[in-house]
C-alpha cells in the first residue's frame, strides 16, 4: 500500500511513539476494506509499538479504523483511507495517541483537558481538500487528549449515501452530537471557542488587559505578516490581530508566480510566513474579528468579542474575501450547492452537473479542474469574451464536457428548498432568460475588500478600497493600510508583501516624528 520512500519517512516519525497503539479496523468484504487492512499492516510492520486488530461484526462505518491505546477507549477514527492531504492527519494521530507531545500552545492544551460534557464530532472531508486536514488534526488532537471527545473523519466520496442523506455539498463539514457544527476551515482555537461557551469571555478579558502596542497590525495575510516583521525588526512593540493567519492565501492551492519559488501551495506558504513572523517578538492574536476602528491620539480596534486593543499606530491589512453574486438564492443555498472553493468541494459533485460563474483565470482554472470530476461544466461569463490567459482558454476549449456561455448575467440560483437544482441567466445580447439544470454552482468572480468595519473612520473608494498615499498612509494620521484592502493596483501576493513592508516603514517614520513632536511640546511646557 505504501511505497518504499513513504515507509522510510513514516518509520522515522514512528520512532517518536512512546506508548503502545492498537489500530482497530472495522472491515467488510469490500475492496476498500482490503486496501485499508493493507495500509494498517504496512504501518504496523514499521514498529513494534503498533498492532492491528480486525473487527467485522460491529456497527461502525465500514471500512474504518480507530487509533487507540490498549486498555483505553480513545475515539480517534478514520472512516476511509487517510491518504492525499489526510496522510499527515494519520501520522499526527499516531504520534499524539502514542504519547508524543503536541506542538500547540499550552493554554489550548489546558482548554482541551478542561472540556466538560460529551462531544462527538464527525468531519466530512474530501482527500483533495487542503483545508480539511486543519480541522481533522485539531479534532483528533482533542480526542487524543480528552476522553470526553470523540472524532471520526469521513471520506465523503466513500460514504456517498451518508453525504446525500445529510445533503452535504461542501467540505469540510463538521457535525457535533448529530447536529451541524460548522463548515469551512477552522483552527483548533476556533473550534474550542465555539465548543466552549466560556472561551470567548475569557479571551476578551485577556485581550483587554494587554498593554498598548507601538504598532498593531490588523490582518494576518501576506501584507500583515510582512508589516509585522518589518516593525518588529525596528524593535518596537508589535502585535497582529486577525481572524486567521494567512488570510485568503489559505484558500489558494497552486501558486506559481511568487518570484524565487517556482511552485508552492497556499497553506505551505502561510506556514512559512507564520514561522518567519514567530522568529520575532510579535504578539499574534488569531480567531479575532475587527468590528470597529478608534481614531485619535490613542488608536485602537474593537473586536467582535467585546475586547479593545490599543496602539500608537495602526496598520490595516485585512485583505479581501470572495465576491458574491448577490442574486436571489445564493445565501439560501450556500453550502448546499453554492460553493467558492473548487479544490475543496469539487469531489462532492462527482458525476454531477455544475456551473462556474466567472471567466477570469480563477474561473477557467476551476472549470478545467472540475471537468475531470463532474459530468458537465457550464462556464458563465458576464463579458463578451473570457478574460483568462490564452493558455488556459486553449485548454478549456479542448474539453468535451465544458460549455462556455458569454455575455450572460446570472440572475438567480434555483433550488428545491434543500439543495441547488439550477441557475437562471440573462442573455445580455437580447435580454432573453435561460435556465440551466444542475446540482452545483462555483462562484469565481473576484474579491471584495474587507473594509466595511472601518468605513466611518477612513476614506474608502466606491469599491470599498482604503485610500492610501505613497507611504501607505490613510486619510487619518497614524492609521496605515496595505495589501488587497487598499487602492494598490494588481492584487498579487508578492505585491501585498511589498506594500506591507512599505506601510510598516511609513508607520515607523510616523512614530518617530510623533515622539519628537511630543518631546518638543513637553520641553515648551
Amino acid at each position: 500500500m505504501l511505497d518504499a520512500n513513504l515507509k522510510d519517512q513514516l518509520k522515522t516519525y514512528l520512532t517518536n511513539v512512546k506508548q503502545d497503539i492498537e489500530l482497530v479496523a472495522s472491515l467488510d468484504d469490500s475492496a476498500k476494506s482490503g486496501e485499508m487492512l493493507a495500509l494498517l499492516n504496512d504501518i504496523a510492520s514499521l514498529t513494534d509499538k503498533i498492532i492491528v486488530k480486525e473487527v467485522r461484526d460491529d456497527s461502525e462505518r465500514k471500512p474504518s479504523f480507530r487509533v487507540n491505546r490498549p486498555g483505553e477507549e480513545l475515539s480517534v477514527r478514520f472512516a476511509g483511507l487517510p491518504m492525499g492531504h489526510e496522510f499527515t492527519s494519520l501520522v499526527l494521530a499516531l504520534l499524539h495517541v502514542g504519547g508524543h507531545p503536541p506542538k500547540e500552545e499550552q493554554k489550548l492544551l489546558e482548554q482541551i483537558a478542561q472540556l466538560d460534557g460529551e462531544y462527538e464530532f464527525e468531519t466530512y472531508i474530501s482527500l483533495s481538500c487542503h483545508n480539511c486536514p486543519v480541522i481533522v488534526q485539531a479534532l483528533n488532537l482533542m480526542a487524543a487528549l480528552n476522553p470526553n471527545v470523540k472524532h471520526t473523519m469521513i471520506d465523503g466520496a466513500l460514504f456517498q449515501d451518508e453525504v446525500d442523506s445529510r445533503q452535504i455539498m461542501a467540505v469540510p463539514t463538521v457535525y457535533l452530537n448529530g447536529k451541524e457544527f460548522g463548515a469551512g476551515r477552522m483552527t483548533l482555537e476556533e473550534i474550542l471557542t465555539k465548543a466552549d461557551a466560556k472561551a470567548s469571555e475569557r479571551q476578551a478579558q485577556e485581550l483587554n488587559e494587554k498593554e498598548p502596542y507601538d504598532l498593531l497590525v490588523v490582518g494576518g495575510g501576506p501584507a500583515g505578516a510582512s508589516a509585522a516583521i518589518y516593525a518588529a525588526r525596528k524593535g518596537i512593540r508589535t502585535g497582529i490581530v486577525a481572524d486567521r493567519f494567512g488570510g485568503q492565501v489559505m484558500d489558494t492551492l497552486a501558486i506559481e508566480n511568487f518570484i524565487s519559488v517556482q511552485a508552492t501551495e497556499g497553506p505551505k506558504l502561510v506556514a512559512q510566513l507564520e514561522e518567519h513572523v514567530r522568529q520575532y517578538e510579535v504578539d499574534i492574536m488569531t480567531n479575532q474579528t475587527a468590528v470597529g476602528l478608534i481614531a485619535g491620539p490613542e488608536k485602537g480596534v474593537q473586536l467582535e468579542n467585546g475586547a479593545t486593543l490599543k496602539s500608537k499606530a495602526l496598520l490595516i491589512a485585512t485583505g479581501a474575501s470572495w465576491r458574491e453574486m448577490n442574486v436571489p438564492g445564493e445565501q439560501e443555498y450556500r453550502g448546499k450547492g453554492v460553493a467558492y472553493c473548487p479544490h475543496c468541494d469539487g469531489p462532492l459533485f462527482k458525476g454531477k452537473r455544475v456551473a462556474v460563474i466567472g471567466g477570469g483565470n480563477s474561473g477557467v482554472e476551476a472549470a478545467i479542474d472540475l471537468a475531470g470530476i463532474v459530468s458537465h461544466v457550464t462556464l458563465i461569463e458576464f463579458d463578451s469574451q473570457l478574460r483568462a490567459d490564452a493558455v488556459l482558454q486553449k485548454k478549456l476549449h479542448s474539453l468535451s464536457n465544458v460549455t462556455v456561455i458569454v455575455s450572460a448575467l446570472t440572475k438567480e440560483v434555483q433550488g428545491d428548498g434543500s439543495k441547488v437544482v439550477g441557475v437562471t441567466y440573462e442573455d445580455r445580447t437580447n435580454g432573453e432568460m435561460h435556465e440551466v439544470e444542475l446540482e452545483g454552482i462555483f462562484v469565481q468572480i473576484g474579491l471584495v475588500p474587507n473594509s466595511a468595519w472601518a468605513k466611518d473612520i477612513i476614506e474608502l473608494t466606491p469599491r470599498g478600497e482604503i485610500v492610501v498615499d505613497a507611504h501607505g498612509q490613510t486619510s487619518v494620521a497614524g492609521i496605515f493600510a496595505a495589501g488587497d484592502v487598499t487602492t494598490a493596483p494588481y492584487k498579487q501576493i508578492i505585491i501585498a508583501m511589498g506594500e506591507g513592508a512599505k506601510a510598516s516603514l511609513g508607520a515607523f517614520d510616523y512614530l518617530i516624528r510623533s515622539s519628537v513632536e511630543d518631546d518638543e511640546q513637553t520641553d515648551a511646557a
